[in-house]
């Protein structure tokens, strides 16, 4: 069976040109990306992906947790046949995702743009004991907590206290039901184990990593460990928007994008 009719990915398309593939952070969907889509459509091809259990992608379907590279079959699928010179654009556990796909692709994966790559293997690899204890408390407590404090206790972490408290009871209640793909997500990011230098090889040399200054510490020390690989990636740092910019914030970080991709 191919990886096509096995994964079924569910996508949407919008404008004409060079193929841009975007992939959703945890809790979130395609439709996170409108906002982007809106600003390259006369320009590229914009696919906006939904992870496994989002949109019409179906869950997961085995009784083993997915790893990354599990995740990067699903993007692969959504492509078109001999796809060449792709762009991946990625936010937090779908820049993780964009990362693994890339790799995967080889030489096909012409650009590629991480809005905080949730990576959080690195953190443990490198060193980074404080980062990786923070991240890994909250994957921990979603992990056992039940669906209605995991869900609250990942919003705030990710878009600041109190963001639960304001958020309407339909968006809640589809937070609570999502809390067990964010479970797999976080298996699949702390299960990623190639080194700094592995991806410094892999990853194309048209790289963009993006990140808020207020962002979360796990995030912010991923972004320096990346700037440490010496791959000659560019790097922007956002003054402000936290780890949620992309959807919070798009008029500060779609210009980033656009600008980047333009000039690739």
């Amino acid at each position: 069976m191919s990886a096509r009719r096995l994964f079924a990915p569910d996508y949407s398309d919008a404008g004409t040109g060079p193929l841009v593939v975007l992939l959703h952070a945890s809790l979130s969907h395609a439709r996170q990306w409108g906002a982007l889509t809106a600003a390259l459509e006369r320009r590229y091809t914009t696919r906006a992906l939904n992870l496994f259990g989002y949109g019409r992608t179906p869950a997961w379907p085995a009784p083993a947790v997915p790893t990354l590279d599990d995740y990067a079959d699903l993007v692969l699928a959504a492509l078109p046949a001999g796809a060449e010179d792709v762009t991946l654009i990625g936010h937090s556990f779908g820049g993780a995702v964009a990362m693994q796909a890339a790799l995967r692709l080889g030489a096909r994966a012409a650009t590629l743009v991480l809005l905080e790559p949730s990576i959080f293997a690195l953190l443990e690899m490198c060193g980074r004991r404080e980062a990786y204890a923070e991240i890994k408390a909250l994957a921990r407590d979603a992990g056992r907590d039940p669906p209605d404090r995991a869900a609250e206790r990942f919003i705030d972490y990710w878009s600041g206290p109190g963001a639960w408290a304001a958020t309407p009871e339909p968006r809640r209640a589809a937070y609570r039901r999502g809390i067990g793909l964010v479970r797999n997500e976080f298996a699949a990011a702390f299960g990623a184990r190639r080194t700094l230098d592995d991806w410094r090889d892999a990853l194309p040399r048209r790289t963009l990593v993006a990140f808020a200054a207020d962002t979360t510490r796990p995030s912010r020390e991923i972004a320096d460990l990346l700037a440490l690989a010496g791959a000659g990636w560019d790097f922007a740092r956002l003054a402000s928007g936290g780890h949620m910019a992309p959807l919070t914030r798009p008029e500060l970080v779609n210009p980033v994008v656009a600008q980047f991709l333009d000039a690739a």
